[in-house]
């Protein structure tokens, strides 16, 4: 399922919310933003475990760091400390 051979890394829309925000990428995140985010193009494919919906962080990070990184350039609240810019 990964690009670069690795094993998938299948986390929970929550879990995923907490590691964007763990490992620095946005100041927040919410289980229900990373719902809503599904919708949008290039958004790595969703599987259903039971009732809850999982990714594989290996193919969602490169994701969520764009998206922190188009939001950064667009509203100055939304840097990380340390961001030169």
């Amino acid at each position: 399922m990964t690009d670069g051979g690795e094993a998938p890394d299948m986390v929970s829309f929550r879990e995923c919310a907490r590691r964007v925000v763990a490992e620095g990428i946005a100041p927040s995140m919410t289980h229900q933003r990373v719902s809503q985010l599904q919708a949008q193009p290039g958004f790595p494919p969703v599987v259903q475990v039971g009732r809850s919906n999982a990714i594989d962080w290996n193919l969602a990070r490169p994701f969520f760091v764009a998206l922190a990184e188009r939001a950064a350039a667009r509203d100055s609240r939304r840097r990380i400390e340390g961001d030169p810019e």
